[in-house]
């Protein structure tokens, strides 16, 4: 029964995985078919803050009713998102559809690994598990890149939205068929109903003026500033409200949990490298160096392969090699690939960018069955859903926060240049071939100024990796071991 129960969690987290890998070849023509260029970031950015302000809420909801009612909803609303995007007319529409499929997203990977936590009891069975998890999420990324690329060139962008059904659908009936929770005595709980909504309108907030001012440039307007005060007024009441909540939504233990707060900075980190490569590589496949979709998806694929080796050795390795020596070659392997990346330019051989892309899935391979072990072992059983939803929302957040970072940096490149084409240069013939080579050099630039981002992002995980060794090492010390 066990194995059945893995095989639908790996099914979700493949719905999840193929989602982010498949649109990120789609977008340069989904904003040329529906006149967006200067909106591809909402295209992500939407779905990442949905997803990041619903895994929350989804991880207390999983503690409090069970895992299985609340991960079968989370999966019906992202099958409902993916149909609605699918059928996008305009911009507009994909954006406003992109948010319901966050909002169902939220429940796959904290859910998900919440219930492998109940799964299996050691740490060692945990992390093989998650390795699998991983591992499927990267033979997702090699499916993901390629089908959506082809469906791209030979089809319709629509079609990577559909997707989605085939799987959602199958992993949806063999949750209901083979979980069988246990459930304990049913008594009244408490919703913190106040505490859900001030925290979804502080990050709503705080996101939103993020976004828009990376997208506009216009840090000091009025709006922008108004955003944010507002959204750090929202957060000292949602702290306040918290404290007197008998349930909160967020128990903030978790932030004086030494181990939690740590692995939440590193999870920050590493993700927000992730997003830069997704989001800007195939922008530079294609707007620089003339590639199709297709090929663009084959640049992003060594990633998840050698994310699910790394998964998979990882697992393996915990219990010979102790979690903050894996965490350490992790970063160590990012800040590599970093600097590839930051070296890259339009006569850089082909394999430089392979290499690069695989050391990023590596050492993302390494660290993340690690992290979501340290997690559960660092809280109580009936915390845990709420503490894989929270390194999940940071994970998300690192995500949205880093597409509007890098989207700032990217921006005042390519938009301070004055050109109004940049979003048809994806497709051939879209401008003319005078003025094809300045806008290849204009996106190079916004690409490598991200990429120097990157470069800064993954010195400062791998710093924060020998901290949290120390740390350990100073526990041990202090334990007299």
């Amino acid at each position: 029964m066990r194995a059945k129960i893995m095989m639908a969690l790996m099914l979700s987290t493949f719905l999840a995985a193929m989602e982010g890998t498949i649109v990120s070849t789609a977008v340069p023509r989904i904003t040329s078919d529906l006149s967006g260029f200067e909106q591809v970031s909402w295209v992500y950015a939407i779905y990442m803050l949905a997803t990041a302000v619903s895994a929350p809420i989804y991880g207390k909801l999983a503690d409090l009713f069970g895992r299985k009612n609340v991960m079968m909803f989370g999966i019906g609303i992202f099958l409902i998102g993916s149909t609605l995007c699918g059928l996008a007319m305009s911009m507009e529409q994909l954006i406003v559809y992109r948010a319901i499929q966050g909002l169902g997203a939220g429940s796959v990977m904290p859910i998900t690994m919440t219930i492998i936590g109940d799964l299996y009891n050691d740490q060692s069975s945990r992390a093989k598990a998650q390795g699998w998890i991983s591992a499927v999420w990267g033979l997702s990324g090699v499916v993901g890149p390629l089908v959506g690329g082809f469906l791209v060139d030979t089809i319709s962008w629509r079609y990577i939205f559909f997707l989605n059904l085939p799987f959602g659908l199958l992993s949806f009936f063999m949750l209901v068929l083979f979980y069988k929770e246990k459930l304990g005595v049913k008594t009244k709980r408490h919703i913190d109903y106040p505490g859900v909504l001030i925290f979804s309108i502080g990050t709503i907030s705080l996101l939103y003026a993020l976004l828009r001012g990376s997208q506009n440039q216009s840090w000091l307007s009025p709006t922008i500033l108004s955003l944010l005060v507002f959204s750090i007024m929202t957060y000292v009441i949602f702290v306040s409200v918290e404290r007197k909540s008998p349930e909160p939504l967020i128990p903030l233990s978790l932030f004086t949990n030494r181990n939690v707060t740590m692995i939440n900075m590193l999870t920050l980190l590493v993700n927000a490298i992730v997003i830069s490569l997704v989001v800007y590589l195939p922008i530079w496949s294609q707007g620089v160096l003339g590639e199709s979709a297709t090929m663009a998806g084959f640049v992003l694929t060594p990633m998840p392969v050698c994310w699910t080796l790394g998964s998979v050795v990882s697992g393996n390795l915990l219990g010979r090699l102790r979690a903050d020596q894996l965490i350490t070659g992790g970063t160590a392997v990012l800040t590599i690939a970093s600097i590839l990346l930051f070296s890259l330019s339009a006569q850089s051989p082909g394999f430089l960018i392979y290499v690069a892309v695989g050391l990023i899935g590596l050492g993302m391979g390494l660290i993340s069955p690690i992290v979501m072990v340290k997690i559960q072992a660092s809280v109580p059983v009936d915390k845990r859903g709420t503490a894989v939803a929270l390194n999940t929302f940071t994970a998300t957040f690192s995500q949205t926060f880093g597409a509007a970072v890098f989207g700032m940096f990217f921006n005042m490149v390519t938009v301070a240049s004055g050109q109004k084409n940049l979003g048809s240069s994806f497709e051939s013939g879209g401008i003319p071939a005078q003025q094809l080579e300045q806008v290849r050099d204009i996106l190079a630039s916004g690409v490598h100024v991200v990429f120097t981002g990157t470069m800064v992002v993954a010195i400062g995980s791998f710093m924060l990796a020998l901290m949290i060794a120390k740390a350990r090492r100073e526990a041990v010390g202090m334990d007299g071991n």
